[in-house]
């Protein structure tokens, strides 16, 4: 019974706040991989980079995919005329995502600027959308394997990738455009879509539910912990020490594909961003346990206290915003604005993006990005939801 007063009390919030802290936790550890160093001076990789690496940017696109299942009916997919209006309206929000990661793109921070590939992956989300989560969890188990094998076999026959971010410049060749946000760049968007599968397929649940949250923090503890052993024990024999601490850094969105050595066996690793079988089970299984264990959190804590829940919600406000606040932390990563960029500075991004969600969420705003990119897209679904009520 406590349970049910406290989920029924006015004061909790209409909103699965346990995705707002995911999401805020996978902002904070991108800003770190961002920010630290990824060694220590031994040679060693830092916790931060062993916590963060990989794991961070494939929660933020897992959440991505949780994202459209909400707006598309949650746990029942919307249908018809409906359906089409929902995907015109992410298809827009995904321009305009694009654009301001193009943008993004042309700023010298160093970064890997994930927008322009985020907004790819909506699109290719949209032919999914009409699906529950039985045939979406079976999509994504395939797709983990079947796109890095297509991706081996294809890579080697595209255009080199150029940059580590994408920029305007480059639209003006969209060909080698296409093949970095789609196989060769830092995020390729098709190996990728394992995420957005993944996320589709835990938005279509009912993630109110204990039971749901638990089963889904076992299962995701359970697939990342087996995809490090299995590929351990494939790898230890077949790569040197040295290979397998230079892997440990990243490898940058892809595998080698030429020169000596690049065979199948690169498709056994689970080193982050290398975008093989078991780097995306590991990182999406990592995913899943963050989420699960957020919302059971967030629920545990609702049950506590009438107002826990909305005192989480604030100080985990910046997982509200994470468009604005992810735009603010590449911008202060420029030499022309504050902080230095030194290892040291990441305190001041935690700190800037923490007080600016917290108090946005304290006075119940949208971000100013996510207002902006939200607004055509907005009005797209509200006629949805006019021709639901008719």
């Amino acid at each position: 019974m406590a349970a049910a007063s406290a989920s029924d009390s006015s004061t909790r919030s209409p909103r699965l706040v346990g995705l707002d802290v995911a999401r805020c936790l996978a902002l904070l550890g991108m800003m770190a991989t961002h920010v630290l160093d990824g060694r220590t001076p031994a040679g060693e990789i830092t916790t931060s980079h062993w916590l963060a690496g990989g794991r961070a940017s494939a929660l933020f696109a897992v959440l991505a995919g949780v994202a459209l299942a909400l707006v598309s009916g949650r746990r029942t997919p919307v249908r018809g005329q409906v359906r089409v209006r929902v995907s015109l309206a992410i298809a827009v929000r995904s321009l305009a995502i694009a654009v301001l990661g193009l943008a993004l793109g042309r700023l010298e921070t160093g970064i890997a600027v994930i927008l322009t590939y985020y907004a790819v992956l909506f699109v290719l989300g949209l032919p999914f959308l009409g699906l529950t989560w039985r045939p979406l969890l079976a999509l994504a188990a395939g797709w983990a394997v079947a796109a890095p094998v297509a991706s081996r076999l294809l890579v080697p026959h595209l255009p080199v990738r150029q940059f580590a971010s994408p920029g305007f410049d480059q639209v003006e060749t969209p060909w080698p455009l296409l093949s970095e946000l789609l196989f060769t760049g830092y995020y390729p968007a098709v190996p990728w879509l394992t995420y957005l599968l993944l996320g589709l397929a835990i938005g279509r649940l009912d993630l109110r539910s204990r039971r749901v949250a638990a089963v889904l923090a076992a299962a995701g503890l359970a697939v990342a912990v087996a995809a490090v052993l299995v590929s351990d024990a494939l790898t230890r024999s077949r790569f040197t020490v040295r290979e397998l601490d230079e892997m440990a850094g990243g490898m940058y969105g892809q595998t080698p594909t030429e020169g000596p050595g690049s065979g199948w066996r690169w498709l056994t690793v689970v080193a982050p961003h290398s975008s093989t079988p078991f780097d995306l089970a590991q990182t999406a299984g990592s995913a899943a346990l963050v989420i699960g264990l957020c919302l059971l959190v967030v629920d545990w804590l609702g049950d506590l206290s009438d107002h826990a829940e909305r005192a989480v919600q604030v100080a985990f406000g910046a997982g509200a915003m994470t468009l604005t606040l992810y735009t603010l932390h590449v911008v202060m990563r420029t030499e022309r604005v504050w902080p230095d960029e030194v290892p040291s500075s990441y305190v001041w991004h935690v700190v800037v993006v923490l007080w600016i969600g917290s108090v946005y969420a304290a006075l119940r705003r949208r971000g100013p990005l996510e207002r902006l990119v939200g607004w055509l897209p907005a009005r797209i679904r509200s006629q949805s939801r006019d021709e639901v009520r008719r």
